[in-house]
This record gives structure tokens, C-alpha cells and sequence, in this order.
């Protein structure tokens, strides 16, 4: 028997998508506009327990390993640093001055830096060391990492990866094939270590991340020699975990006008 006509599969399919996912303004503008609505079909709380989960997996394994915050002077000197940032965060959302920020040094010679939902972070000595940071570039990763939190970055990615997931589910049932589910830490886990940002997402957190560079009395300027250093480090290009954003220059031009951009913001902290 036939019960449902094959056209009817992709309105169906739109139709049930359309009923899980909500529109959300996940942060307020600030000073350099960031106004992008977005779509989701899984909640905050959920996405910041999964982080949670696996920082908190992620922190154990590099203190077996004898990996985590080996430097004292080192990790109270980025600490000072994400405090500062974290301490701006109601610009962009006041909500965010709740969250248990958290920060750590890990150990390893890679050039990376995060910030997982609800503020739980990490930067590596590599990046640190290698790249001779000076405390303003610090502030540039760590500004541009902590916009990725406010943005709800992981939750949109993980939406969009659960929007097709549903929609695969869908069509196996109406098809009569197939089954879906997905562990909701592991999607976490794979869209943050695993899945490089969008460029739109990229942009975001660059100009989000000068801005509250600014308002903790960082030079926002920091974030173009940070990018030429990191450039240079990867033979022009960038490092791997950065490999879809904008190309060089495009971005060395954003960074600048967005930099001058702020540049009375931080003029006015560092009074």
C-alpha cells in the first residue's frame, strides 16, 4: 500500500525541522555590530553540560599526563589576562557574567587556543612560546576564543549537524530505512576540536574579540601582529585549526579597520 506520495518527503521533512529549531539572538551588537540572528534546535544548557563534561574530561587527562599548568607565573599571568576579558563579556550578554569561567595552560608544543560553552578554556605553551605573545596578543586569542562562547558558535553547529541528522531520520521513517541518534558530548566535542569554523563565524569572533580586547585595556592592534606572527609560523598560511578562515590578507585588512574601530574603548579603560 501506499501511503505516502514521494513528493510529499522533503515538505514533510521542512515542516519537521522547521518545529525543532528556534530563531535565537544569542548577543547584543556591541560597538562593532554583530547582529546575525540564528537557528536552534538544541538549548543552551544542554550544549554548556556537555562542555562541562568534556573540559572536565579534557583537564584530567592533561594532569595524568603531568600537561596541565606546569608554570605557575605562566598560568596566573593568562588568568589575569582572561579575567580581565571575561569581566567585559556583559557587552555582548550579561547572562555570560554568571558562568563559571574557567581557564588552563596545557602543556604541548601545538599553536592552539579554545573556549568551549559556558566559558571553560584552554591555551597551549606552544602557541604561547613559540609565538613569544606579549600580553595584548594574548588577550587577541583569547578575546577572539571567548566571542566563539558568546556567539554559541558549538550549539549552532551542533543545531545545523542535528538538522540534518533529523532530516535523514525523517526519511528513513517515511521510507521505512534506517535510524538516528547521536550522543549530544560527543557532537559537542567533534564540532569544537574537530570541525573548523565558518568563515562567518570566523569574522564574528575577530571583530567581537578586538572589542572586548578594548574594553580590558588590551590594544585591539594586537590581533594583526598576533595573525602575522601565526602566519609566519605556518609558512603564510595559518595553522591547521584555522584553516577555513578568511585568507591573510583579508583578514589583516578586517583586523585593522575593526581594531581602529575600538581603539576609543580602549583609549578610555586605559585611562
Amino acid at each position: 500500500m501506499k501511503v505516502l506520495g514521494r513528493s510529499l518527503i522533503p515538505a514533510l521533512l521542512a515542516a519537521s525541522i522547521a518545529t525543532a529549531c528556534q530563531t535565537v539572538q544569542t548577543t547584543a551588537g556591541g560597538a562593532v555590530g554583530v547582529d546575525r540572528t540564528q537557528m536552534m534546535m538544541v538549548s543552551a544548557q544542554e550544549v554548556e553540560q556537555a562542555s562541562r563534561q568534556q573540559y572536565q574530561q579534557m583537564v584530567a587527562e592533561a594532569r595524568g599526563k603531568n600537561a596541565l599548568n606546569r608554570d605557575p607565573a605562566q598560568v596566573q599571568r593568562v588568568r589575569t589576562i582572561v579575567s580581565r576579558l571575561a569581566a567585559q563579556a556583559g557587552a555582548f550578554r550579561q547572562d555570560a557574567l554568571r558562568w563559571q569561567w574557567e581557564v588552563n595552560v596545557f602543556s604541548s608544543n601545538e599553536l592552539n587556543a579554545w573556549c568551549m560553552a559556558g566559558g571553560k578554556m584552554a591555551i597551549y605553551t606552544g602557541l604561547i612560546e613559540r609565538l613569544n605573545l606579549t600580553d595584548d596578543e594574548i588577550a587577541a586569542v583569547m578575546g577572539h576564543e571567548i566571542a566563539h562562547a558568546l556567539r554559541e558558535h558549538a550549539r549552532e553547529k551542533v543545531s545545523k549537524s542535528m538538522a540534518t541528522g533529523l532530516g535523514v531520520s525523517v526519511a528513513g521513517a517515511l521510507l521505512g530505512v534506517g535510524s538516528a541518534g547521536q550522543d549530544l558530548m560527543g557532537m559537542v566535542a567533534k564540532v569544537s576540536f574537530e570541525l573548523p569554523n565558518s568563515r562567518e563565524y570566523e569574522i564574528e569572533a575577530d571583530r567581537m574579540g578586538v572589542e572586548l580586547a578594548a574594553r580590558a585595556g588590551y590594544d585591539p592592534r594586537a590581533a594583526v601582529t598576533l595573525w602575522n606572527k601565526m602566519a609566519g609560523a605556518s609558512n603564510g598560511g595559518p595553522p591547521q585549526w584555522l584553516s577555513t578562515h578568511p585568507s591573510h590578507a583579508t583578514r589583516q585588512r578586517e583586523l585593522v579597520d575593526y581594531a581602529a574601530r575600538v581603539m576609543p574603548l580602549y583609549e578610555r579603560a586605559r585611562r
